[in-house]
């Protein structure tokens, strides 16, 4: 087993997601202390764009895995590309994204790797020749710390906007594995993937996220006091889960215990009570405000900052004021 990292550059639409990109923020630190290299892989059917976009972060080298079969995700053919990276290779430590493909993915290839997986980490550290992890337990109130053992390879996956993107470095060597199907990886076959809520922004990728409750009382509420406000701040659209059950959002915009977690670096909840499991799904971001009349709600004790005033006055004078600061 060497000591390099191996980071899975997951890519959607021939670009990096802002995840994967974090990613490599520890797996340079991680290097420093093994004294390996960060590697990166790159799977899909076109790979030279986001290879290319990879030399700036720092990477030492950058494997690519090519196939018209990996032109979309699939858990079984991805797994298998994954596989052989990191057979190929042998790292100590292979850290991915905590996306929906990066949660499909981790643990069906430790299972083929045999290796030992921790999902969600917060933190990431080298301690007495081993990787230990921090990660959120209890609906994140509570942490627990995750020791992997030395002689098997240690897979997390890292919780999006834990750490900053890295910059700087160039020159990274190339490499190219030839991609082969394994036994079964035609049982199932993606011929399409069709991204729901239209053009708007999904809650588990946005820097900015403007979240509506029951109190918005409709779906044209949200259109027409939501929308243009997450527009103005280029944001994604959240709710929570009793706006969602009235109809007035899709549950893709779920953010709770029972739908989506978020670790947004700005979340505006916009009467938005916060109950137990939606405090639960938004907890980690880092700076929240609460638009909210109810001086005593439980989303008024967690934030950052509160506006106790009726959302309908304040998010639209709001609007405005961040389209006078584009403009």
């Amino acid at each position: 087993m060497t000591n390099d990292i191996l980071v899975f550059a997951e890519q959607r639409d021939d670009k990096i997601h802002p995840g994967a990109l974090q990613a490599i923020a520890p797996a340079r630190e991680l290097a420093e202390k093994t004294g390996g290299a960060v590697v990166a892989v790159v799977i899909g059917e076109a790979t030279d764009a986001t290879a290319s976009a990879l030399d700036a972060t720092g990477v030492s080298k950058i494997i690519t895995i090519s196939d018209p079969a990996l032109k979309h995700y699939s858990t079984t053919r991805y797994r298998t590309a994954l596989v052989s990276a990191i057979e190929t290779l042998n790292p100590r430590i292979v850290l991915l994204a905590a996306t929906f493909m990066g949660r499909d993915l981790a643990p069906r290839v430790a299972v083929r790797v045999k290796g030992a997986l921790a999902t969600d980490v917060t933190e990431l550290h080298w301690k007495d020749g081993t990787l230990e992890v921090r990660r959120p337990i209890y609906n994140g109130k509570a942490f627990g710390l995750v020791q992997f053992p030395s002689d098997r390879v240690a897979i997390a996956s890292v919780r999006a906007n834990t750490f900053a993107a890295p910059s700087g470095g160039s020159g990274a060597t190339r490499e190219s594995l030839p991609f082969s199907a394994g036994a079964g990886d035609d049982r199932v076959t993606t011929k399409e993937i069709v991204r729901t809520g239209g053009a708007v922004k999904d809650v588990t990728e946005a820097d900015i996220i403007v979240s509506g409750g029951r109190s918005l009382k409709s779906e044209e509420n949200f259109e027409n006091v939501i929308f243009p406000l997450a527009q103005a701040l280029d944001a994604a659209v959240g709710a929570s889960r009793a706006a969602c059950d009235a109809g007035y959002q899709p549950h893709s915009r779920q953010v709770g215990l029972t739908g989506k977690t978020v670790t947004p670096k700005l979340y505006i909840a916009c009467g938005i009570s916060g109950a137990i499991q939606h405090l639960a799904g938004m907890r980690g971001s880092k700076v929240i405000v609460a638009i909210n009349t109810d001086k005593e709600a439980p989303i008024v004790k967690v934030a950052d900052y509160t506006v106790p005033h009726d959302l309908f006055q304040v998010v639209p004078a709001l609007t405005e004021e961040v389209k006078k600061l584009h403009a």
